[in-house]
Order: C-alpha cells, then sequence, then structure tokens
C-alpha cells in the first residue's frame, strides 16, 4: 500500500511569547519572593515530564489559587499561573515556575459554565489558555447572524476572562471512506495498542463507530478486531478487541519506512510540541494551545475535557495518535481546516481512554 507524504506543519513556538509574560508578570507580593526563587530554581524537564508534572500540581492546588499551566519550549521548564504566594511556593518547590495572574481557574471555570449556558451552538469550542490566562472561544464559519451576535454579546459579558476567535473551516468530527482501519461506517486511523487484561486491544475515536463493529486494514478486508466498547458524544475514544494474530507493536507510524515506539502515556501541557499521524495526511506537528476544550460538533454532538492544538488533520485521520517522544498523548477527534491551510483540531486525552478501560499502553 502506497502512502503520500504530507511536508509537516511547523507551528510557530510559544516560548517567547511565554517568556515576555513571564517577564511582565513575575512580581510577587511578599517581600520573601526572591529569596524563594534563588532556593528553588525551576527545573529543566522533557514536555512529557512537565505535563506529569501539571497534573500533580493540579491535585495538589486549589482552583481559587491556581489558573493553569504550560510548557515554556525555550526554558523548558514548567510554568504554573497562580494568585497567591502561598501557591507560588508549591510550585517553586515542586520545580516549577510560578507566574502571578488576575484570573484564577475558578473564575474562569465560571466563564465556561456561562459559555455552556449561554452560548452552546454548533461550531464553536472554548478552552483554557494559560498563557493568555482567558477562555478562548472560537466560532466556525457557520456561527453567523443572529448567532454570531449573541455569542459575541455572551463573551463580551465575560469581560477580560474571555476572548472570541474565528476559525475559517468547519469543526467537524474527522471520518472519511478509504483504507487503513476501516469498517461499514467508513475509514479512521488506529490510535495506540494498549492491554487489557492481558489481552492485545487498540484504542481509536469513539465517533468511528459503534460497539460490535468489525474492523479490517482495507476495505473489504478480512476483519481483525471487534470494537468492544464506544463513547461519543460527551468522550471521544473507543476500543477495539483484537480478533487474531496480527502484527501489533507499541508504535508509531512515521510513514517514513520507520516508526516511533511508544512506552508510556502522559498528560498534555499547553506550549508541548507534538506530533500526529494518521491514514490521511500522515505525520503533522504542531503545539497544544488549550486542554479541557469544549467543541460542539452540531446535531448535538458536544464532546468536553479535550486537548486543542494547531496541529492540522483531516478526514480518515480520526482515532490516530498524538504523542510527544516516546509518550501517548491523544487520540484524534476532530477539529477545522485541513493540512494546506491550517486549522484547529482538537484530542481526547488518551490517559483518560486508559483509566476508562483499565488498559495500559503496549
Amino acid at each position: 500500500m502506497k502512502h503520500r507524504r504530507i511536508p509537516r506543519r511547523h507551528a510557530v513556538v510559544a516560548g517567547g511569547a511565554a517568556v515576555a509574560l513571564l517577564g511582565a508578570a513575575v512580581t510577587f507580593r511578599t517581600a520573601n519572593a526572591s529569596d524563594d526563587v534563588a532556593r528553588f530554581e525551576a527545573k529543566t524537564m522533557s514536555a512529557a515530564a512537565a505535563g506529569n508534572l501539571a497534573s500533580s500540581l493540579g491535585k495538589r492546588l486549589h482552583d481559587a489559587d491556581t489558573a493553569g499551566a504550560y510548557y515554556d519550549t525555550k526554558s523548558r521548564t514548567l510554568v504554573v499561573n497562580v494568585v497567591d504566594e502561598k501557591a507560588a511556593e508549591t510550585v517553586r518547590r515542586a520545580g516549577g515556575r510560578a507566574r502571578v495572574v488576575e484570573h484564577s481557574l475558578a473564575e474562569l471555570k465560571s466563564a465556561r459554565e456561562t459559555l455552556k449556558d449561554r452560548a452552546t451552538m454548533p461550531g464553536t469550542s472554548w478552552a483554557v489558555d494559560p498563557v493568555t490566562n482567558k477562555v478562548v472561544v472560537t466560532a466556525d464559519r457557520t456561527v453567523q447572524g443572529a448567532s454570531w451576535e449573541k455569542l459575541t454579546q455572551v463573551v463580551d459579558g465575560l469581560g477580560g476572562k474571555a476572548e472570541l476567535k474565528r476559525s475559517a473551516g468547519t469543526f467537524t468530527p474527522f471520518v472519511a471512506g478509504g483504507d487503513a482501519i476501516t469498517s461499514g461506517g467508513g475509514r479512521c486511523s488506529l490510535g495506540f495498542n494498549v492491554l487489557r487484561n492481558g489481552r492485545p486491544h487498540f484504542l481509536t475515536a469513539g465517533h468511528c463507530g459503534r460497539a460490535g463493529s468489525t474492523w479490517a486494514a482495507q476495505q473489504g478486508g478480512e476483519p481483525f478486531g471487534t470494537m468492544v466498547d464506544s463513547r461519543f458524544p460527551g468522550d471521544d475514544f473507543a476500543l477495539v478487541r483484537y480478533d487474531r494474530d496480527v502484527s501489533r507493536p507499541s508504535a508509531v507510524n512515521l510513514y517514513d519506512g520507520t516508526g516511533r515506539r511508544i512506552t508510556r502515556a502522559a498528560d498534555a501541557a499547553v506550549g508541548t510540541r507534538v506530533v500526529r499521524s494518521g491514514s490521511t495526511t500522515q505525520v503533522s506537528d504542531g503545539r497544544v494551545t488549550g486542554l479541557d476544550a469544549t467543541v460542539n460538533y452540531g446535531n448535538g454532538q458536544v464532546v468536553e475535557g479535550l486537548i486543542q492544538t494547531d496541529v492540522c488533520a483531516e478526514p480518515g485521520d480520526s482515532g490516530g495518535p498524538l504523542f510527544a517522544d516516546d509518550a501517548a498523548i491523544g487520540l484524534t477527534s476532530g477539529g477545522s481546516g485541513d493540512c494546506a491551510n491550517g486549522g484547529v483540531t482538537f484530542f481526547q486525552p488518551v490517559t483518560e481512554a486508559l483509566a476508562a478501560y483499565g488498559a495500559q499502553i503496549g
């Protein structure tokens, strides 16, 4: 089977902006702040390690004291937004860099609830952007007229806690007919091979099919797996059981004759460079731009808790893997745009799918 290779799109690195923001914001409220900074210098770390640290700190800090985190690619440190010195000290002791911001995570979550109550409409999404300390609301090209006016009014009412952006494309789940992993519903992409109760399975997107559907390597081919569970909307992940013995390495196809070995799963961090592989557009890379994103695909298909990125994708890439180094990060859900013009793409966090199924990478 021949594949065309699409040149990788290189996103603008967010590190420079992050550093500029830090320079403007790191003025702490107690006289001991400079001493603490000297004692607890931020640790350099990989993007995957930063994601794990962000997740750990998220469990230790209250929403009223913090406002998300992002990975500064230039300094290779985790930057954590805080609103008081006590939280800043916790961050520094853990090896992160504390940055004082105006809006707490509790305030930003409240803004998200307002959007959910007053602005849930097809063609919209929203996610917290820790770099700007705002909820970024994105409307695709279908949001027009009265809907656009209503959305603008709701966002304006949130003041400095939110901003509104436009996407040139249309938010849709990515799925199409063709080859790769196929069923009667069309073509998707295999995500990550996993083990559940010692048996081999793989993860893909929930919108690709229903429980009981069978999957083959090409249209009309002999099925090799059965989907045992599918969750969409709300979430967007599914589990397929291998029904016969096939080669199933714990690796991602890079479409250049090589593969990237995947050994673990990790949480995403804003600013992290990530790579996506899929059966339509093959390999693309970019940055994580938001976490816990909500996207309204239309027809009542609302998915929450997604990773938002500037990585391009197209129909047929659904379910494909998002990874950083050797760490599994996400499964391609949907978005807008294409790999000629760019766009916004959303991913289901792998860690949530693994936890739901009691599975592990392997």
